[in-house]
């Protein structure tokens, strides 16, 4: 079964944007492990937002070879994406179901926290940066309950930006 897999970068007091939304702030200097990543997914879910977001950068598409699932009520069905729009659970829970490689979950904290809250994430990928950003938004906001999670996997680079990978700890 394929797994939901949320890649994040995450600044060291806990926000995925800066307070007017920039994201200036990413190390963008070296691969990060993203090109290893992306050997093992097929497919990305966002929101309506990140989505509009990506729209709006130039250049080549690195993830062209994934297929790009939007949640969203306001979007009209166009080519590039598939529009998901039903009910959370039962949709993810048909995409893992489905053959193929492993789901990216990438978007903002709204949709993530859905996520969290209905336990559909089997690996949290942070990528966290030694930065301090005091306000902006955060990652993890409105969870209804404690997550226990296990260190899978951790990475340290010079630039003192660590990587991160924990799964949901099960029949905890």
């Amino acid at each position: 079964m394929r797994k939901i897999i949320l890649g994040l970068a995450v600044s060291l007091d806990g926000f995925i944007e800066g307070p007017n939304g920039e994201y200036d702030w990413c190390f963008i200097d070296q691969d990060y492990g993203l090109t290893e990543f992306s050997t093992h997914i097929d497919a990305l879910v966002m929101g309506r937002k990140t989505y509009d977001m990506m729209k709006g950068y130039e250049g080549a598409n690195p993830w062209s070879h994934a297929k790009t699932y939007v949640f969203s009520r306001t979007l009209k069905p166009e080519s590039g994406f598939e529009l998901l729009n039903g009910d959370l659970v039962e949709t993810i829970n048909q995409l893992k179901q489905q053959p193929g490689k492993n789901i990216w979950l990438f978007d903002g904290a709204d949709l993530t926290m859905q996520f969290i809250n209905h336990n559909l994430i089997d690996e949290y990928w942070l990528s966290i940066h030694p930065i301090l950003l005091g306000a902006g938004k955060p990652l993890f906001h409105g969870i209804t309950d404690r997550k226990k999670l296990k260190l899978v996997e951790s990475k340290v680079y010079e630039t003192g930006l660590v990587s991160v990978k924990y799964q949901p700890e099960v029949g905890v």
